[in-house]
């Protein structure tokens, strides 16, 4: 392990999550932010349900492990959704199961510690008609079973008092959502993912958590530490160094 050790904050799900360092996507966003912070660990499954989750929990998230995550980001949702296949070999999982396993999920990644931290995000829509141009037919994805799996996923996060970003209703907030926030329909695009990053950065800020999550108040790795003597100010004085500063492009986020 490379030291010191740093707070671990996990992203756990299906291609969201996966691919959520191409094509700017909002792993990379948080990966910027939490730099000398945190480190972000990417667990993500293309394909993948939450059945599947369930299956490879305790080997990522091991009860007995020495470190825990200070907080786990979890999606599962999107492909859980789509219509059952006739031969029944696709990825849907009925809603009642998906309820049950996000459940588990939840359940599980709470008892790892006292200060283990939780965000599911729920099911983003989709844009049919792209997927159709992408994919043809056979993806069997729909915008309404999406609310129906995002609905249920928020729902189960209230019962458990876990914090839950409502991905179906932020993403449709803007108003070209349908060609701007996807790749083919599904997979977000560089515009998607920053609102995807934008909703989680609130969550953390909002949330009463000590301590803090969020990135503008964690402390900097070896701030009191340079290779160098500060410069003095005009009187000859010079100051202690403080946190490292907000790069431009950062400052969107704070």
């Amino acid at each position: 392990m490379v030291g010191p050790g740093r707070p671990q904050i996990v992203l756990f799900g299906s291609s969201i999550v996966q691919l959520s360092y191409s094509n700017g996507g909002w792993g990379a966003i948080l990966s910027d932010l939490y730099s000398r912070k945190a480190d972000i660990l990417v667990r993500g499954y293309g394909g993948w349900n939450s059945r599947g989750a369930l299956q490879v929990l305790e080997q990522v998230f091991p009860k007995d492990a020495a470190v825990q995550p200070s907080l786990v980001i979890v999606y599962f949702g999107g492909n859980d959704s789509v219509r059952p296949h006739p031969n029944g070999q696709n990825a849907h999982v009925p809603l009642p199961e998906y309820v049950e396993n996000m459940r588990k999920i939840a359940t599980h990644l709470k008892s790892l510690s006292e200060k283990t931290r939780v965000i599911f995000l729920s099911a983003p829509p989709v844009n049919e008609a792209q997927i159709f141009e992408r994919y043809g037919s056979h993806t069997n994805r729909t915008n309404e079973l999406c609310h129906k799996y995002s609905e249920a996923c928020i729902e189960v996060c209230h019962e458990l008092d876990v914090k839950v970003v409502d991905l179906w209703t932020a993403l449709q907030q803007r108003e070209d959502w349908m060609t701007a926030c996807f790749l083919d329909g599904i997979h977000l695009s560089s515009e998607g993912s920053k609102i995807v990053a934008k909703e989680i950065l609130k969550v953390l800020k909002e949330a009463e958590w000590k301590p803090s999550l969020h990135w503008r108040s964690m402390v900097s790795e070896f701030r009191e530490c340079l290779p160098f003597t500060p410069a003095a100010n005009s009187n000859g004085n010079s100051h202690p160094v403080d946190e490292p500063p907000v790069l431009p492009w950062q400052t969107q986020w704070e």
